[in-house]
């Protein structure tokens, strides 16, 4: 079996190119009442491969090659704009990461109702 190293590390860095993109990094944007909201994610690859040949006295010639890569993906927090305001809400490390930017939006809700009550009365 002979291992193409050229042909492989095209594979990987087109597979790189097609995941690591700013519509992957940067999400479908979503309203929730009057503001506009786009999660934010932070991507990490790494990869690596290697070959070689050899002979053994026993075992006569001898090849192999190998490749691997890891991706991981984690939502950093979300861009929020109202008008012409654009704040970044991030997710705090300290609690259950996206769990807590969630658990923020019920508040988030409750706030637009009240300012539309108080813009009524």
């Amino acid at each position: 079996m002979e291992v193409n190293f050229e042909e492989l590390l095209a594979k990987i860095t087109d597979f790189i190119k097609s995941e690591a993109k700013t519509e992957t990094i940067i999400g479908t944007p979503f309203e929730l009442g009057e503001f506009k909201c786009v999660p934010v994610v932070r991507i990490g690859m790494g990869f690596g491969s290697g070959g070689g040949t050899g002979d053994a006295p026993k075992a006569g010639k001898g090849e192999g090659g190998g490749a691997g890569m890891g991706l991981g993906i984690e939502p950093i927090g979300f861009l929020v704009t109202r008008e012409q305001e654009i704040s970044f809400l991030g997710v705090d490390k300290g609690s259950k990461g996206i769990t807590s930017a969630f658990e923020k939006v019920p508040d988030l809700i409750e706030k637009i109702f009240a300012k539309k009550e108080e813009a009524k009365a």
